[in-house]
């Protein structure tokens, strides 16, 4: 027994999922970041002077987690998108969905600029603060700066949702209410004719 998708309304769901999606990635990147990345930790024993430990850059396997969770709520929304089109008011779906999602990816962005701030206790540049020279970023300035960048881009991720549902729903009105509609079928029309120069009869 097959199953049969309902038939396709238009592609416009799809298109303003994938167009939304856009600023939904890089919040989610941001706040992917946050939540994941940690320096690679070496330590070692200095004999009399105890445990020495050096912080190094992210693993290979870290960016790449990162990356894989920043594109997954997009990817969410492109198949809502896509599975909208088969519905009849299928382009609010991904509207509704936008918003959720973007509120989602952020929702713990304060706890997951503490324990960022945690794992990098000389900065992202992983470079020691007592190098005044060469410390472009102090403990937790990088994480702020981030998660300021994530709030900031989910606001334009609801945004635009709201705007493209407000859109379609005023256009929807204004041909439902507004329009001009077609004369019904035996209506008769006015119209504009030469007048008659057939003299009367005696």
């Amino acid at each position: 027994m097959r199953l049969r998708l309902p038939r396709s309304t238009g592609r416009a769901p799809l298109a303003i999922a994938g167009f939304i999606a856009i600023p939904l990635f890089f919040s989610t990147l941001m706040a992917s970041t946050l939540a994941q990345e940690k320096p690679r930790i070496v330590q070692w024993k200095g004999g009399s002077h105890g445990l020495f430990t050096t912080w190094h850059d992210p693993t290979t396997a870290t960016e790449t987690r990162i990356w894989l969770w920043a594109f997954l709520p997009s990817l969410i929304l492109i198949a809502i998108g896509w599975l909208a089109c088969r519905l009849p008011l299928g382009f609010y779906v991904p509207c509704v969905s936008a918003v959720i999602l973007a509120v989602a990816v952020v929702h713990k962005t304060a706890t997951w600029e503490r324990h960022h701030t945690a794992r990098f206790p000389w900065g992202v540049d992983l470079i020691p603060g007592t190098n005044a020279a060469s410390n472009h970023w102090d403990p937790g300035q990088w994480e702020t700066e981030a998660r300021q960048t994530a709030v900031s881009l989910q606001h334009w991720t609801i945004a635009v949702a709201l705007a493209a549902a407000f859109v379609m729903a005023f256009l929807w009105a204004r041909n439902r209410w507004f329009s001009r509609r077609p004369p019904e079928i035996g209506m008769q029309l006015e119209g504009m004719h030469a007048p008659d120069a057939t003299t009367p009869g005696l």
